[in-house]
């Protein structure tokens, strides 16, 4: 398969080296992007409120994942502009500027926020952004927002170390070491952490359950298997989240498999092949997934079989799906919005949103879809269908 703009960009070698291409922006492509679909729409974006935060990425390839908690939205930017806002009005709860360089972020519980910093810290503040908690210094990076069940808040580093710190004193709890090829891809897929088990998934290929609060091991499920002469033929990485519906964990890797696990036993259920950054989306009883090529494809969740594809946004880099109101919302490098219907996946709608492009997955509460942008446009939208 070949390796579009945002795959190799992502590329990392050895244990944290970064081996990104001279002269390359994160938007530079070495497959050409299909151009921008030309559409009559008949669903559209209604914007509620809009707003930005600092810097947003900084032109950086960052993953600045805002977090909706406890009746709150809080956004961070690269250059350490951290934000609570009301997520129905857009309005203020509070602002602080950190003086700090973010790499990941924003993770929070019922007690603290938590950012990566570039200096290698794991920071855990107050939610009213008045106070510092405690700060633990990593062996490495962390590029995925941090998760915490409430006990424990886990990270990945980009040298493939899972770690756990208790959330009052910051005291590290366990860890876990991954196998790092020599080849991955520069991004982690952000840990799902809950009350019993924590899932982690790594550059290998590999997604490991661990228990949450002592991180002993209980299975690992291999999503993809190298395969191939070059190293670059033999990449599996899995930077896609598990997402974990009523006992089942589906996983999407690179040139490997989505799959349905079993969450208690790691024992597989389904899989078929794909090949993708993002994590699959459900809805209607079917799942589907943004391709590393940036086809859309869409399988029934009960025999597995395709659905429909829809390939007019290929090497667009795509974001990962959003499902609302019977529609998939994705973004793309130039920073527009497409909708699809999940009927048959043809175009609807699009909008741009940031002309710097869409990175993060889109997020929905209450009927408002929220979509962070990389130059900081933070803007919150309703759905609307023509009548």
């Amino acid at each position: 398969m070949p390796l579009g703009a945002r795959h190799i960009r992502y590329v990392v070698l050895g244990a944290g080296l970064a081996g990104l291409l001279a002269g390359c922006s994160s938007n530079d492509t070495f497959e050409q992007p299909n151009p921008l679909p030309e559409i009559e729409s008949t669903v559209w974006l209604e914007e509620v409120w809009d707003t930005s935060i600092g810097d947003g990425h900084d032109e950086q390839l960052l993953f600045l994942q805002p977090a909706l908690s406890g009746g709150e939205l809080f956004a961070v930017s690269a250059d350490g502009e951290l934000a609570s806002l009301n997520p129905e009005t857009g309005e203020y709860n509070w602002e602080r500027d950190l003086d700090r360089q973010v790499i990941a972020g924003v993770g929070a519980d019922s007690e603290n926020l938590y950012l990566g910093t570039r200096d290698g810290a794991l920071l855990a503040l107050t939610r009213d952004g008045e106070g510092d908690r405690w700060a633990v210094e990593l062996p490495s990076e962390i590029l995925a927002p941090p998760q915490s069940n409430g006990s424990v808040v886990v990270i990945q580093t980009i040298d493939g170390k899972a770690m756990a710190f208790d959330v009052k004193t910051g005291e590290k709890r366990w860890q876990y070491d991954g196998v790092i090829p020599v080849l991955s891809f520069r991004g982690n897929a952000t840990p799902w952490v809950g009350p019993e088990v924590t899932l982690v998934a790594f550059a290998s290929g590999q997604v490991v359950a661990l228990l949450s609060e002592t991180g002993q091991p209980l299975w690992q499920y291999a999503v993809g298997e190298p395969a191939g002469r070059t190293e670059l033929e033999r990449l599996v990485d899995v930077d896609a989240s598990p997402v974990v519906r009523d006992g089942v964990v589906y996983v999407t890797g690179y040139q490997g498999h989505v799959a349905a696990v079993d969450l208690r036993s790691g024992q597989e259920i389904w899989r078929r092949p794909a090949s993708s950054f993002q994590a699959p989306a459900l809805d209607y009883g079917n799942v589907y997934i943004s391709g590393s090529n940036g086809v859309i494809t869409a399988y029934n969740l009960f025999n597995r079989q395709e659905l429909w594809a829809q390939d007019s946004l290929q090497w667009r880099q795509t974001t990962g799906l959003l499902p609302v109101e019977g529609y998939l919302l994705t973004g793309d490098f130039e920073g527009y919005v497409h909708i699809l219907s999940q009927l048959d996946g043809s175009l609807q709608g699009q909008k741009q949103i940031d002309e710097e492009g869409l990175r993060v997955p889109m997020m929905l509460n209450d009927g408002l879809i929220y979509i962070y942008g990389n130059g900081g446009e933070l803007d919150a939208y309703r759905l609307q269908e023509a009548e």
